[in-house]
């Protein structure tokens, strides 16, 4: 397991929860009275997704998958696993899949190139975090929270082996050499 020498706060709660009213109300105008399908990301983006479905008026349905590029450490291995499909159907469905964070770009291109493949009514991406430093396919999100430098983030959700998921915020980690 990694050495954790610090966290620094980079995006405190109060500025979490703004943002994702700001982009709930932003979906919601979008999407009217048209039921959605949220889609999260396990494990990383439950803490965004339910926040986010809370502040969504628009009639809402959860669905939750898991997908994985990474193992115990702090860089992408390249490879995609859906180690978690979802339960039920989205054809003819309106999709939002709901991510932590894109990083480089290659798990959520997978990601969405297959969702289209299921045939949905439309598909949208919104992501908490973006990280387009690096990013090694094209990718971009339909609705971002929050765009960060190229360091490794913990917090609201993303880990590190596991850890550091329920803190509050969003934080910047020093890993001891």
């Amino acid at each position: 397991m990694l050495k954790i020498k610090g966290i620094k706060v980079h995006i405190t709660e109060e500025e979490i929860e703004q943002r994702i009213r700001e982009m709930a109300e932003q979906i919601s105008a979008y999407y009217g009275d048209e039921p959605l399908c949220l889609i999260c990301i396990l494990k990383g983006s439950v803490f965004f997704t339910c926040e986010l479905a809370k502040r969504i008026t628009s009639p809402v349905e959860l669905e939750f998958m898991s997908v994985s590029s990474y193992g115990a450490g702090t860089t992408s291995s390249g490879v995609v696993r859906i180690n978690y499909d979802l339960g039920t159907s989205i054809e003819g469905k309106n999709i939002l899949v709901v991510e932590d964070i894109i990083d480089t770009g290659r798990t959520l291109k997978y990601l969405m190139e297959n969702m289209k493949t299921r045939n949905p009514k439309s598909i949208k991406l919104c992501t908490l975090l973006d990280k387009p430093e690096r990013r090694v396919v094209d990718m971009e999100a339909d609705y971002v929270g929050f765009v960060i430098p190229d360091e490794f983030v913990v917090g609201y959700g993303l880990d590190c082996d596991q850890q550091y998921r329920n803190l509050p915020y969003i934080g910047f980690i020093e890993i001891e050499e």
